[in-house]
């Protein structure tokens, strides 16, 4: 018997793409509906997870619920992209799942080449993409892109691909293994890696945004934060042997300095005197043991955040789904009401 053919929902996280949104979800009609035509999907929905935007973006999306095709999931407030992915793995209804970013630096027609390689093989259920060209982005920032991921690769017990980043297909498997996983700060292409299965790749060319500015300053607090919480902290215990090998590189230092302080009283009838040669090694150690209770704070910090087992996002309201794709009992709002419905 021919095995049905699969169901798609688009995930698309964003925070104030009114200039960007319409363009959007013409080219992914566009792009869906002749695979559609094509024979390869039965259906599809675009479940668009706002995080609180303050422009017009909701209101662009709720002239096109008419259609069918769209689905809103409106945070209570901004809460990242992380939690709005989750989220709207939370409330996809499809076979596959695609997530990306609504900014149009990742095509839309690229979702043709990755059901391409899904179907190229049996068993498959993640199909990553890789950067080929990362147009409109400066030199310092792909400089330093680069050096997160040699970090995290070097670092981490889970492959990292170069160059991948959060525009993926995933099989309906995989998603529900991701929202089980009641990670406070979740990395979300961290996971997928982590989670395995039979996992391929297509090559793309990523376009400059499409409008606006960008919302990830390449050194601003979200992505340090992410950086260093969901995705350094969580994946790997190498700053906590860099606070050892400092640790012991600093002893190391200072039995030297005895030895050397030795020798001078015993062979060279005299010490090293003033007051600058003990400031510099108070200085010195004061800077290692500094840096080893900041490493260990990093940890205890991210420990606290998961023991305080807060949801990691609250949605306000949601639109275009149908009553029985309310997402589950413990998540549903109260009878009557599309709102204000706590999500883990």
């Amino acid at each position: 018997m021919t095995e049905p053919l699969p169901s798609l929902s688009v995930v698309l996280s964003f925070y104030n793409e009114e200039t960007n949104i319409p363009e959007l979800i013409g080219r992914l009609r566009t792009v869906l509906g002749a695979e559609i035509a094509a024979g390869v999907i039965r259906d599809y929905e675009l479940i668009f997870v706002n995080d609180a935007s303050t422009d017009r973006s909701e209101n662009l999306l709720i002239q096109e619920l008419p259609k069918g095709d769209i689905r809103i999931v409106t945070m209570s407030r901004n809460f990242g992209v992380s939690a709005c992915v989750i989220a709207g793995f939370k409330h996809a209804a499809g076979d596959l799942v695609v997530y990306m970013d609504s900014d149009l630096q990742d095509p839309p027609e690229v979702i043709h080449d990755m059901l391409e390689k899904w179907r190229s093989e049996p068993g498959v259920d993640v199909v990553n993409t890789i950067r080929l060209s990362r147009a409109g982005e400066s030199k310092g920032k792909l400089l330093i892109t680069a050096l997160g991921y040699k970090i995290l690769s070097a670092t981490t017990n889970v492959k990292f691909l170069k160059n991948a980043g959060d525009f993926k297909l995933l099989s309906r498997r995989v998603v529900e293994e991701i929202t089980q996983l009641d990670e406070a700060l979740p990395f979300i292409r961290g996971l997928v890696y982590w989670a395995g299965y039979k996992q391929l790749s297509v090559y793309y060319h990523r376009h400059a945004r499409g409008a606006g500015d960008t919302k990830f300053v390449v050194i601003g607090p979200k992505v340090i934060g992410n950086f260093l919480f969901s995705a350094l902290i969580s994946f790997s215990s190498a700053p906590l042997l860099l606070a050892v090998v400092a640790g012991l590189a600093t002893s190391v230092v200072s039995i030297g300095v005895i030895f050397f302080a030795l020798w001078q009283y015993l062979f060279a009838d005299q010490l090293t005197s003033g007051w600058t040669s003990l400031i510099v090694v108070v200085t010195f150690f004061s800077g290692i043991q500094l840096l080893t209770t900041g490493i260990n704070g990093l940890y205890l910090n991210s420990i606290f955040m998961e023991s305080k087992r807060r949801p990691r996002y609250i949605v306000w309201n949601t639109r275009g789904f149908p009553d029985h794709r309310m997402v589950s009992d413990r998540d549903k709002p109260p009878a009557g009401d599309h709102s204000s419905a706590a999500c883990k």
